[in-house]
């Protein structure tokens, strides 16, 4: 490479990883717990869900249910299983009978509880380990700027990781293995960058990309929806089968006996290790009601296997079926392919436990990349009032990035003490105090003071999360697991295994950055 363009690429890698550097230190660590999204949910409200893909719901009762709370006739019924918890998404679209009640005609989003059937709305169900989740792409800026901010920031950080491979492509192999701990510290921190940025460069680039992708999607599919199909938007989601196709509504009363329940067994005995994954039921009630009812082929069997059949209850005909083993389509492999490997849970808990250390590291890999670019401008060369703007700078990046680990264990503490928190009170708790500790950290003008601050109070805070949980339900963690509720045992052991890993390492680490009293 000619330095020409090895200095185009050192400057662009530079410029670009600074830009970003916070906000996608957040997305990382936010998403790095989001992996235990469904276990976190669980663990606030003390229940444990059956680990499976499929629905586990007696469908029949979940309809009568519904029907008496919010008249279903006519209307469009969609049951999801969306995440690993008791929760069952259900989504009611107004009636097409204009002659129901008031109450038919408004569209409802609602979770439904497997085990008791009680609906709550969004709100009421929202939780720690949805608010980590949708942390992690900026859900919480108004939309659609945190989606969008969040998909740019994927798209610079690809653009980060490509030229950062490019710089070092003549000594990738060489470089990985050499770490010099005693050399100087810019030395110290290029070699922690380069060898961590290489493990995790496969892992970082699968997010890159498919973070990139599902946030700005919109705007990247925006042309064709335009040329294409005419401003059709509804046309190119069914294309891409994101939508049914929908079936006229007769408005003539349904007269033949059903059973939702019936009908999914049936569809489930259709194929070997198939896992009910959604029920659409159109024009509830009506003479033309259909029945949509999907599900995949487990994991371990067949990686992408999307099945379906579609019943007309009238008739008890099948009008639609495809088969999960032999009629699997492009289309299909690569939405799934795309989903399955950003959340990651298609390999069980091994899988998930490893992709959070790795993005973990690669919280580091960014922190590094910032120390390096500090210590690089940290020169007697440079003027007095531009490196103390340099480490200004580094100052507040760290006391953001930093605080939001004991912040996190604090937020655990309180979802469970005083459950249940409710939506603005988690975001109260967790914004306010991120923003006081992250004014102190950088009022207080000490890197290692900051580093070593964080990481001893947020083990201390990780350590008592267990205890709490015990407090205050007397589930501790040896009862839950001899209780078979996995999900409760895993987030105390968890975080058990992560304060003493960052208690052990509040005491290793001599600094984080330069001389402490430079800062």
């Amino acid at each position: 490479m000619s330095n020409r363009n090895y200095n185009i690429f050192f400057h662009t890698h530079t410029v670009s990883g600074i830009v970003i550097s916070v906000v996608l230190y957040v997305i990382f660590f936010a998403g790095s717990f989001s992996f235990f999204r469904d276990d976190i949910a669980s663990w606030e409200r003390g229940e444990s869900a059956v680990i499976s893909n499929e629905i586990q719901l007696n469908y029949d009762h979940a309809i009568k249910v519904l029907d008496t709370a919010y008249d279903l006739q006519g209307r469009k019924i969609t049951i999801s299983q969306t995440h690993n918890e008791k929760n069952i998404a259900a989504r009611l679209e107004a009636t097409k009978d204009s002659l129901a009640t008031k109450k038919a005609r408004e569209s409802q989003f609602l979770y439904l509880n497997n085990t008791t059937y009680k609906t709550t709305t969004y709100v009421d169900s929202y939780n720690l380990g949805e608010f980590i989740y949708r942390l992690h792409f900026l859900a919480q800026i108004p939309y659609p700027v945190g989606y969008y901010l969040s998909g740019f920031i994927a798209l610079f950080f690809l653009f980060a990781i490509i030229t950062g491979v490019l710089l070092h492509w003549k000594k990738i192999i060489s470089n990985f293995y050499v770490f010099r701990p005693k050399e100087k510290l810019k030395t110290w921190w290029t070699d922690a960058h380069t060898s961590l940025g290489m493990l995790g460069l496969p892992f970082q680039f699968v997010y890159a990309v498919t973070g990139a992708f599902f946030m700005i999607k919109l705007l990247i599919v925006a042309p064709a929806v335009q040329f294409l199909y005419q401003g059709d938007q509804d046309q190119l989601y069914k294309e891409l089968e994101y939508t049914t196709g929908e079936y006229e509504f007769a408005n003539k009363p349904l007269t033949k006996h059903f059973s939702i329940n019936e009908i999914v067994a049936a569809t489930k005995n259709n194929w070997n290790d198939f896992d009910i994954t959604r029920v659409e039921i159109q024009n509830y009630g009506d003479a033309n009601m259909h029945v949509l009812v999907e599900g995949e082929i487990q994991y371990n069997k067949k990686f992408t296997g999307i099945g379906k059949i579609v019943y007309k209850i009238a008739t008890g005909e099948i009008v639609a079926k495809k088969d999960p083993y032999t009629q699997t389509t492009y289309l299909d492999s690569v939405k799934n392919i795309l989903y399955r490997i950003h959340y990651g849970d298609y390999g069980g808990y091994g899988l998930k436990i490893i992709s959070f250390v790795l993005g973990i590291l690669s919280c580091f890999v960014i922190i590094s990349g910032v120390m390096i670019w500090l210590v690089a401008r940290d020169k007697k060369n440079v003027p007095e009032k531009k490196r103390r703007f340099n480490e200004g700078v580094v100052r507040i990046y760290l006391a953001i990035c930093l605080s939001m680990f004991p912040v996190t264990a604090m937020s655990f503490i309180a979802a469970k003490v005083f459950y249940p928190l409710g939506q603005d009170n988690i975001y109260s708790i967790y914004f306010i105090s991120w923003l006081l500790l992250s004014i102190f950290f950088i009022l207080k003008k000490n890197n290692r003071f900051t580093n070593q601050a964080c990481l001893l109070s947020g083990s201390i805070l990780g350590f008592i999360i267990p205890i709490a949980n015990g407090l205050t339900t007397g589930n501790w963690f040896w009862i839950s697991f001899g209780n078979h509720q996995f999900q409760l045992f895993f987030v105390d052991v968890f975080w058990i295994v992560i304060s003493a890993v960052t208690f052990y390492a509040g005491f290793k680490i001599n600094c984080l950055g330069a001389e402490p009293t430079r800062y």
